[in-house]
């Protein structure tokens, strides 16, 4: 049995993750960051510290065939904790991937690295990116660097640029962007059982009627979701939308409005005043 490592693994999704994983018996090692994990089970891997340090990634990954990475900053930050997080740690796990003989990582990109598309644009894989942040462009440069490590040391990297992966959905936008749970553990195990994926980006997204991406491609993983928002669209729907105008007119939704300077129309004649920046 494949022995697989999750990285981020007290965050909201990691502990999601962490907690299926474990239930299914798979040989799991769980790293957190600077605070150490309370295992669920006796005798659980469990390991935390800092991945920008060489000798934190080798221990993480000794052994490991597939590396699930969800950690870093998850939200728009100032640019030098992205680079921290999201830049130099990445490296740092790539470098261990390489030294350590790892055949597979699935990297958590994010749909914030095509959050500039209008929600009128319906967008296949090979779209171009229009990150709508510095958090959004630190995905950009992860895709990148996925994309370089298969290349050139024959690490096979999965991309998943995640919707919104929630329980249920409880906004408008989800009805769009949503990424069930159950999907996404159905997702992971395609992800760690597939045979010779090279590098691939896949949405990250349930099988929404609204959806604004297209998977096709993703049949190479096996990956069949079976959740679908619009089974609470009723409910979401009759209530508020707490995105402005803004929000409600690009993929990123909220995120776009964070340092965004440009005074400019919607369709419908309104503007979006400059946010101050984080």
């Amino acid at each position: 049995m494949k022995k697989i490592a999750l990285s981020g693994a007290g965050g909201q999704l990691g502990s999601v993750v962490r907690t299926e994983l474990i239930a299914r018996g798979i040989p799991l090692r769980s790293a957190a960051g600077s605070k150490a994990l309370a295992p669920l089970v006796d005798g659980e891997d469990v390991m935390h510290g800092d991945l920008r340090d060489p000798a934190v990634v080798d221990r993480l990954l000794d052994g490991v065939d597939v590396l699930i990475h969800l950690a870093g900053t998850s939200v728009e930050r100032p640019l030098p904790e992205i680079i921290d997080n999201n830049l130099l740690a990445l490296v740092e796990v790539y470098e261990g991937a390489r030294r350590q003989g790892v055949r597979r990582v699935v990297f958590a990109s994010s749909n914030h690295a095509i959050g500039m598309y209008p929600v009128t644009e319906p967008l296949t894989l090979d779209c171009a990116l229009r990150p709508d942040g510095f958090y959004g462009l630190s995905k950009v440069w992860g895709e990148a660097l996925a994309r370089m490590y298969w290349d050139k040391h024959g690490i096979e990297s999965i991309c998943v640029r995640i919707g919104s992966c929630l329980d249920r959905p409880t906004e408008p936008r989800h009805l769009s962007t949503w990424f069930g749970h159950c999907d996404l553990i159905h997702f992971l195990d395609r992800c760690i059982e597939a045979e010779d994926v090279g590098f691939m980006t896949v949405w990250g997204v349930s099988a929404n009627t609204r959806s604004w991406w297209d998977n096709g491609g993703a049949e190479r993983l096996g990956y069949q979701p079976t959740q679908n928002a619009e089974v609470y669209a009723a409910q979401v729907l009759a209530g508020p939308n707490p995105l402005d105008t803004l929000g409600q007119r690009y993929q990123g939704g909220s995120f776009v409005g964070l340092d965004y300077s440009r005074v400019d129309s919607g369709p419908d004649g309104s503007t979006a005043p400059a946010v101050r920046p984080i």
